[in-house]
Formats: structure tokens, C-alpha cells, sequence
């Protein structure tokens, strides 16, 4: 999501890596290598970034880059902003890094279990990820690290400062640097991401005035509470503002239109979306919304037409998209 980053190496545990390998395929991301990593965090970090220098990797060789960026998994929400600042401010000190104030005081306890000293809160700040380095600084201090160093130590930048003389610039974080670290942080993710997909749904209608004009009450109604993106076009054409929706990771559509019994329209997006692969990471929801402008007030769908409909919406299912119909007379 992030195209200006070249490469992505990502380390992990030897009994781990086809399972990695199987989610970077199912998921097609790019750009990605796969290493074995150490039995520490350190031996981990050195490992990736072997893969730019070391002769152990000639069949596959990446070209070394100028900055590097040193992430953990355990952050899954790191914005591109934060990642932005730490590079830039690498490139002009060779070293960066995130940090955020520390919430509880650090104390230090005696031999006998007791309060030996406590630090004044306001000196200190906890060292965050993202880290960023000049590749030449980071990749000197790990060949200098001892083996103490290797296995013992767990901040980066303190070996720049320590191998190669290079003072860390140091980059206000945000809240959403926190670590998963226990089963409930997996909870607390998950609605996390389920409230950031919930804040932005796209109303599609096509041109006709009547359906445009309950697309934009539709639109003024809801952009006070959420983002709203209205469209209005013949889903026949390959539309660049609707693909650039797609392209911005929108997972909520309105789709409104004024065909009788026709789910065409609906099936034309439907395939649009699994082009354009939104589904594969979370569910997509499209509600499609029929208008009828007929005076016909006994106006009702077919057993036939709601059993193709339900059909339809199982088979996009599978797709991982729930689609949902509504009738408004």
C-alpha cells in the first residue's frame, strides 16, 4: 500500500515460513522475500538484511538501498506518515526512530524485593517502531555487534550510536504504534479495523435524474456521520473515479438504481470488486437498492426472481462479498 517502499523482508521463524509464503501468495502481495530468522530478535534483523550483501543470497540479490526501515509485526497499524518522517529524518542524521511518553513510571527494585529507585517519567519516552537507518550505518553496526550484543540486546539504535558513533533522531509517534502482545490486543485490533471500515461507504447510482437525486439526499444525509463518495455513472464503463475508490480500499457500497427486477448492475460491480481483489483481505458489503417510480402499488418480486437473487448473493459470498437488496416503492 505503500509504493514508494521497494522491497519488504519479512523474517520469520524457520517452522513458520511456508506459512508465510502461503499467505504472501493467497493474499498476492508484492515485493516480498521471505527469511529465516534468528533464535533472537537481533539475529533476526541481521538476517534481513543479509539479503542485500551477503553472498549466501547471489541468486537472489536485492539491490541495496539507501535507507532501511526496521519494523515489527506486532504494530499492524503504522501509518504512512510516521513511516515518512523516521526515513527522512534518517537521511539527514543516519538514524531515526519513533518513540511515544511513557504511561506508567519505571521503577527499580532492590535484592530483597523491595523499591531500590523510580525515573522522573517526564526525562524518558519509550522507544517505538518504526526504526529507520542509513543502510551502511545499520548494516556496520550489526557486523561490529558482539555476540552479547546478539542475543542480549533488543534496541537498534542504540547500536548505530554504540558501533558507529550516529545519534538518533528522535520522532513523536502516534497512538496507534501499540503493541499486540496478549490474546485481548487481538480483539482490541480486530474492532479497530471493523471501525476503520466501517467510516467510508460509496453511493453508486446511474445518470437518470430521479436515482441521481436520491444518491445526493442519500450522500447529504450521511456525510456528517462518515465519508462519503457519490458516483454517479453507467457501470457499463470502465469508470477511473470508481476504480480509484476501489484503489482506496473502500469496503461499503450503496448501489441505487431503477431497473425492474434487474440485477445486472449488481453483478457488474460484483465483478469489478473481485478484479480489483478489496475481498481478499476483509468482507466487502454492497447493498443493492432498487426503485420503483411505477404507480403500481401491489408491486412485489416473483418466486422466480427472489430465488435467482438469493442465488446470486450466495455465489458472491464465496467471493467474500455479502450483498444485500432493498426495495423502495
Amino acid at each position: 500500500r505503500i509504493s514508494w517502499i521497494s522491497d519488504i523482508i519479512v523474517v520469520v521463524s524457520p517452522e513458520n515460513i511456508e506459512t508465510m509464503k502461503s499467505i504472501i501468495e493467497k493474499y498476492g502481495h508484492k515485493r516480498v522475500m521471505v527469511v529465516k530468522g534468528g533464535i533472537t530478535r537481533h539475529r533476526s534483523i541481521f538476517n534481513g538484511l543479509k539479503v542485500f550483501s551477503e553472498n549466501e543470497f547471489s541468486n537472489h540479490l536485492l539491490q541495496k538501498p539507501e535507507v532501511v526501515i526496521i519494523h515489527d509485526a506486532v504494530r499492524p497499524f503504522v501509518e504512512e506518515d510516521i513511516l515518512s518522517k523516521v526515513v527522512m529524518a534518517a537521511k539527514e542524521h543516519g538514524a531515526a526512530g519513533a518513540i511515544r511518553p511513557l504511561v506508567s513510571t519505571v521503577i527499580a527494585s532492590a535484592a530483597d524485593g523491595c523499591l531500590d529507585h523510580s525515573l522522573e517519567r517526564a526525562r524518558y519516552r519509550a522507544s517505538e517502531m518504526p526504526q529507520a537507518f542509513l543502510f551502511d550505518i545499520i548494516y556496520e553496526a550489526y557486523q561490529q555487534c558482539t555476540d552479547y550484543d546478539l542475543d542480549y540486546g533488543t534496541e537498534c539504535l542504540h547500536l548505530a550510536l554504540k558501533y558507529c558513533k550516529t545519534n538518533a533522531k528522535l520522532v513523536e509517534g502516534t497512538a496507534d504504534l501499540w503493541k499486540v502482545t496478549y490474546k485481548r490486543d487481538l480483539y482490541a485490533a480486530e474492532s479497530i479495523i471493523k471501525d476503520n471500515l466501517s467510516q467510508q461507504v460509496c453511493v453508486i447510482t446511474n445518470v437518470k435524474e430521479d436515482v441521481a437525486q436520491v444518491g445526493f439526499l442519500l450522500h447529504e444525509s450521511l456525510k456528517s456521520q462518515i465519508k462519503v463518495e457519490a458516483v454517479s455513472i453507467s457501470l457499463s464503463k470502465n469508470d477511473t473515479h470508481l476504480q480509484n475508490i476501489f484503489s482506496g480500499q473502500c469496503y461499503n457500497f450503496v448501489c441505487v438504481n431503477d431497473k425492474k427486477y434487474a440485477i445486472q448492475e449488481t453483478q457488474q460491480l460484483v465483478d469489478m470488486l473481485e478484479k480489483s481483489n478489496i475481498p481478499l483481505l476483509y468482507p466487502v458489503v454492497l447493498i443493492s437498492v432498487h426503485l420503483d417510480f411505477s404507480e403500481n402499488t401491489s408491486f412485489s418480486i416473483g418466486v422466480e426472481e427472489l430465488t435467482r437473487i438469493k442465488k446470486f448473493a450466495r455465489e458472491a459470498r464465496k467471493k467474500n462479498i455479502l450483498v444485500y437488496g432493498l426495495l423502495i416503492q
